[in-house]
């Protein structure tokens, strides 16, 4: 018998200074049962520092074609792929011909060796990639609940996460800008 994923429901109210953008989201994440808390809440949190109207989560791990989050058109352009981890340099060069933007969010302790293992064929790519500690994620996942309500403000290369359970900030470096 398969492995169902947890499902876990955020209530966020977003605030992202850096593009004044407002917003209470109300998300609903599965997590597969091969998904670590921290790269679950990873994916929200790039889903916070990207929030549009046609962003959403995709299969994820369950589609190993698809980014973790898209941005499609309504005539179905894909317009931004967002892929959370350390993905081979040919996954990112072929979602830069099908997506007009490309981000990676890297956060696992083996992100500084990927990036040093790939970042001059990256280079010559056009996405943009961030870098957030391991030790930062592990504290932000160690507030999760099922239900969870929680705030999020976004301004300069930090978001500033408040839960009932607690608070922290989680700082990013831009590694690569496209």
């Amino acid at each position: 018998m398969a492995l169902k994923p947890t499902i876990y429901k955020f209530n966020i109210a977003l605030s992202d200074l850096n593009r004044n953008y407002y917003d209470s989201l109300n998300l609903t994440v599965a997590q597969h049962p091969s998904e670590n808390t921290e790269r679950m809440m990873m994916r929200v949190l790039a889903f916070c520092l990207n929030a549009q109207e046609q962003l959403t989560f995709t299969k994820g791990l369950s589609a190993i074609e698809e980014p973790d989050l898209w941005v499609r058109s309504l005539d179905d352009q894909l317009l931004l792929w967002i892929d959370i981890g350390e993905p081979a340099f040919e996954r990112v060069k072929k979602s830069t011909r099908q997506a007009q933007a490309v981000k990676v969010y890297t956060f696992n302790n083996k992100s500084d060796i990927w990036w040093e293992q790939n970042k001059n064929k990256l280079q010559t790519l056009n996405a943009t990639i961030y870098q957030f500690a391991w030790k930062d994620m592990q504290t932000l996942a160690s507030f999760i609940e099922r239900g969870m309500d929680c705030s999020v403000t976004i301004t300069g290369d930090s978001a500033y996460i408040a839960t009932a359970s607690g608070e922290c900030e989680i700082p990013w470096t831009v590694l690569q800008t496209s």
